[in-house]
């Protein structure tokens, strides 16, 4: 399907999802045309917001983060087609389960001192994190810092969730300096968690700065009004192509790429400047040169963690407590769920009562994917509202109104002590190829966030070298 059509374009991007457009609308706003292609036959990637029975919700990234000042600039952008949405209060309760039942994460002293979640001893082993020796282990593991700095019940009920909730993951295969970079990087410039935090708090801030202020956010009515927003945006310098079925990239000289791709029956081409990829590592060999194919491994042999989401929506349910964010699950529990997430809890208007409930079970992961392989829909369905209603204690006669699975067999990208030689690769590649950019989860984190930094900040770039020699 052609979208749209606009002048000769320079820039390939490969890829819809949100990395590609926050590229788009960074080459946009600079002047310069480019094409985008899609193989699905729709744009947004992962980013999917569905209407059902009353019910507004995600079947991809619920949330994210405003940690950079990126997000908002781009929200800025996208005005007023999609407008920015921060969570309710409730949203700053985070829910974490021990035992029989979820309890707060505590957000001071007294709450950190009174919880059930950390013990004892490490609660005033904590007290001397300042005073601990900075690693020096460049691949050491999320879990294995953790519990150097922290102790092993903070890793058990405060990391491991906060892993699984983010990754998917398991904190002792993820390395640090790759999964957790800013955590990383306050231990090694400030040689505490503790003492870097003050001393970054501390730091002057710049009214961009302050752009990014760490909230939940959405946008109204749902992630994908976002993506219907740029697209809108981004179609008056840009072409975007759904439907492709086929793509092959030359490299013909520096900065000059010839490009054949297949719609329909249709085979068509078109020379660039610059390819920029956000596909995932297992299709690059699909997109690029065939005499790069042979030695992607590095790059290709990225591992991902499965993910399944459960929408369940009740239209009345006054009695179940859910004044929070939601609830994650350490695995030492030995339950069947990652976490809940309670969207009607964080924003407006997804819901279609007062006193209507919609949550979402996040499973499988890396924690779980052996034991949910080769299972069917209805089984699936079967634990997670086993799970559901016993750890928000639903009443049993109380049915669900809506209920709504989705499953990906490679959803989150797992940043392991791996990802420095598929680093390299990359960066190999991209000086050989000039004018060849890997994008993506491939590299810099795998939130909203990081993604829209990442693709506003490549955009940029290629938009001031167009501009370099064009002074030249």
């Amino acid at each position: 399907m052609l979208m749209n059509q606009q002048s000769e374009p320079q820039v390939a991007i490969i890829g819809t999802g949100i990395t590609g457009l926050s590229v788009a609308a960074r080459l946009e706003q600079a002047g310069i045309p480019f094409i985008m292609f899609e193989k699905e036959h729709r744009v947004g990637g992962q980013i999917r917001t569905l209407r059902e029975k009353g019910y507004t919700f995600e079947v991809g990234p619920n949330t994210g983060a405003m940690s950079t000042s990126e997000v908002a600039e781009l929200f800025e952008y996208a005005s007023p087609l999609a407008v920015l949405e921060t969570a309710q209060k409730e949203a700053a309760y985070r829910w974490i389960w021990k035992g029989k039942r979820f309890h707060t994460i505590p957000s001071g002293p007294v709450g950190g001192l009174l919880t059930p979640l950390f013990t004892l001893k490490d609660k005033f082993r904590i007290l001397l994190e300042p005073f601990r020796k900075k690693g020096t282990d460049p691949y050491e593991s999320v879990g294995d810092l953790a519990a150097r700095r922290l102790g092993q019940s903070f890793v058990d009920y405060a990391v491991d969730p906060f892993i699984g909730g983010i990754y998917a993951g398991d904190p002792f295969k993820l390395t640090t300096q790759f999964a957790l970079p800013k955590l990383y990087q306050l231990e090694q410039e400030y040689g505490s968690f503790i003492k870097g935090a003050i001393k970054k708090a501390k730091q002057p801030k710049s009214d961009r700065d302050r752009k990014a202020t760490k909230e939940v956010f959405s946008a109204e009515g749902g992630l994908e009004n976002l993506v219907s927003a740029l697209v809108t945006k981004i179609s008056r310098m840009g072409t975007i192509l759904t439907g492709v079925e086929k793509i092959t990239t030359s490299y013909v000289s520096p900065n000059c790429w010839d490009i054949t791709y297949e719609t329909g029956d249709v085979a068509s081409a078109v020379r660039v400047s610059h390819v920029i990829s956000t596909v995932r590592a297992d299709l690059l060999e699909d997109v690029l040169p065939k005499e790069i194919a042979s030695s992607l491994l590095p790059i290709s042999s990225l591992e991902y963690a499965p993910i399944t989401e459960i929408a369940v929506g009740f239209d009345h349910l006054p009695s179940v407590r859910r004044n929070a964010f939601g609830g994650l699950v350490p695995s030492r529990e030995k339950r069947k769920i990652l976490g809940i997430l309670f969207p009607s809890s964080c924003f407006r208007g997804r819901v279609p009562y007062d006193d209507s409930a919609l949550f979402t079970i996040f499973m499988e992961g890396i924690r779980n994917a052996d034991e949910f392989r080769g299972l069917s829909e209805d089984e699936i369905v079967k634990i997670g509202l086993g799970e559901l209603y016993d750890m928000m204690k639903i009443p049993k006669e109380v049915e669900p109104s809506l209920i709504h699975v989705s499953r990906y067999e490679k959803a989150i990208p797992q940043y392991m002590a791996s990802s420095e030689q598929r680093l390299e690769r990359m960066r190999e590649l991209e000086s050989t190829y000039t004018g060849l950019h890997l994008a993506g989860g491939l590299s810099e984190g795998i939130g909203l966030a990081h993604r829209i930094t990442q693709g506003t900040n490549l955009g940029k770039a290629v938009a001031e070298s167009f501009l370099k020699n064009r002074m030249i």
